[in-house]
């Protein structure tokens, strides 16, 4: 069975009792993504971004780079069982304060769609929270969909633009 490269998005914006502030879970995460038949290749720093939707609190954020065998519904049974390890629930509202939030965004496999995952993610692209950390690690990889790099569309996301006449 061949091994698989997958670019996850972390998140953290709420306390853990045990691992401590958003900045601290993430480094706990990413120690998790180690372990388990996944291989941790590359970690960003990690950053604060501002909330999407209701959230006041603001988050910190990083990508990792990992390599396992499993194919994509695997791996995202894999990150869920580390979120609610890490006391995610997922009820309520989206976008909600979070202690973990764990997200495929990219498989070496190219386009996929599940029931429950579809990778790309369908958001990355207008994400600089993602493509930021994701371009500092793995800058020449290639969207699918697109064919841009990731240092391509981050630097989409910081070109100014014209105001409208």
């Amino acid at each position: 069975m061949a091994k698989h490269r997958y670019l996850v998005a972390l998140g953290s914006n709420q306390r853990h009792p045990r691992h401590g502030s958003p900045r601290q879970v993430l480094k706990a995460a990413l120690a998790a993504l180690d372990r388990g038949h996944m291989t941790l290749k590359a970690a960003s720093p990690i950053i604060e971004s501002v909330p999407l939707g209701p959230s006041r609190r603001r988050y910190a954020n990083a990508v990792a780079l990992v390599r396992t065998r499993r194919d994509p519904v695997e791996m995202l049974d894999r990150l869920q069982h580390i979120e609610r390890k890490f006391g995610r629930r997922r009820q309520g509202q989206p976008w909600q304060a979070r202690v973990l939030d764990l997200d495929v965004v990219l498989w070496d496999g190219g386009a996929w769609a599940g029931d429950d995952l579809i990778v790309p993610h369908p958001r990355f692209r207008e994400r600089a929270f993602v493509l930021t950390p994701a371009a500092r690690i793995a800058g020449h990889w290639r969207d699918p969909i697109t064919g841009l790099s990731l240092c391509h569309l981050a630097a989409r996301l910081t070109k100014p633009r014209p105001a409208p006449r």
